[in-house]
């Protein structure tokens, strides 16, 4: 039986996007971009998957790294990592993006896509979760970015879509807004 560890360690439990996600993709070299203090990377972690843990605050970088110590977790390797360099060094089976984009320098994100696009492996998958602005739902949260109609799935023509929808949702903070989500697999 497998040990709740994010309850363990008073981490919100994995976005609903990663773990729908796990329901079809096979544990392999995994980055979650924007680990904050690895809710998502614990969970992957707990499933086989080899994960790189990336996020520009050191301290929520502290507390990912003191759980892999206690737990004596081998297959996470976390990491400060600014995303708007956009010049990951390895190649990955599955990059996961969840509420993560909205925060970066909006005159990066083109760039971290397409680094996103270039350091999956073929086959592989890209997950992300961004919230919108759009007229029928306007952002109530003052994001630096936010994705326009449709401006996400421009961003994969040519990748298989295995989901993608622009719905309104619910952030952990109560603040309901709309999302665009694709979870994307690269051609072969």
């Amino acid at each position: 039986m497998i040990v709740d560890l994010n309850s363990r360690y008073g981490l919100n439990p994995a976005h609903s996007e990663v773990v729908d996600a796990c329901k079809i993709i096979e544990p392999c070299d995994t980055l979650d971009m924007g680990c904050s203090n690895g809710r998502n990377a614990v969970h992957l972690g707990q499933l086989g998957f080899n994960i790189t843990a990336i996020d520009t605050n050191p301290s929520a970088i502290d507390i990912l790294k003191s759980i892999i110590i206690e737990e004596n977790i081998d297959n996470i390797k976390a990491q400060v990592y600014d995303i708007n360099n956009a010049s990951l060094g390895e190649d990955y089976g599955f990059i996961s993006c969840t509420v993560t984009l909205m925060f970066i320098d909006p005159a990066r994100v083109d760039a971290v896509i397409n680094d996103m696009h270039k350091r999956t492996l073929a086959g592989g998958y890209n997950l992300i979760v961004c919230a919108m602005n759009t007229e029928e739902h306007p952002c109530p949260v003052r994001f630096p970015f936010t994705l326009k109609a449709g401006q996400l799935r421009e961003a994969y023509e040519g990748w298989e879509m295995i989901k993608y929808n622009e719905d309104v949702g619910t952030m952990h903070n109560g603040a309901k807004l709309q999302f665009a989500t694709i979870l994307a697999r690269k051609p072969d």
